[in-house]
C-alpha cells in the first residue's frame, strides 16, 4: 500500500515554514530537511528517523519500521501531526542532530545517439 498524495500534501503544509521538500520514492516519500532526510511517509503514517536529538521529544512516538525488513524509526501518531509546533521541534531538531550528507557525484552522461558525421569521400 502507498501512501496518499493528500497526506503528503498534509505534512508540507504542518511542516511549511522549515527548510523542507518531499521526495517519490517506490510509492511512498521521503522527507528531507535542510537537504537531509529525516524521515519517511509509508503507508500514510509518518516516521521520524532516529538520531542524537532529544529523547525526551519522542517520549510519545513508538519505534516501529516504516517498511518490512527496515530499522525502526520513531512513528508520529496521529495527535502530534496536528501539533504543527511539536512537529516543527521534533524534526528541526532531527534535522541539526544529524551529519551533512556528502556532495553527490555527477552521474556519467549515456553516450549520444546521434548518428557520427561522416567525411566526404576522397
Amino acid at each position: 500500500m502507498s501512501s496518499s498524495p493528500e497526506t503528503v500534501a498534509f505534512l508540507e503544509d504542518q511542516l511549511s515554514g522549515l527548510d523542507i521538500r518531499t521526495g517519490a520514492m517506490f510509492g511512498e516519500y521521503a522527507v528531507y530537511c535542510d537537504g537531509k532526510v529525516v524521515g519517511l511517509i509509508c503507508d500514510d503514517d509518518f516516521f521520524i528517523k532516529p538520531s542524537e536529538a532529544d529523547p525526551a521529544l519522542f517520549r510519545a512516538t513508538e519505534l516501529a519500521p516504516p517498511y518490512p525488513g527496515a530499522k525502526n524509526y520513531h512513528r508520529v501518531p496521529g495527535d502530534l501531526l496536528e501539533d504543527r509546533e511539536w512537529l516543527h521541534e521534533a524534526v528541526q531538531s532531527t534535522a541539526d542532530a544529524l551529519p551533512v550528507p556528502p556532495p553527490t557525484k555527477p552521474r556519467p552522461r549515456a553516450p549520444s545517439r546521434l548518428p557520427h558525421p561522416r567525411r566526404p569521400a576522397s
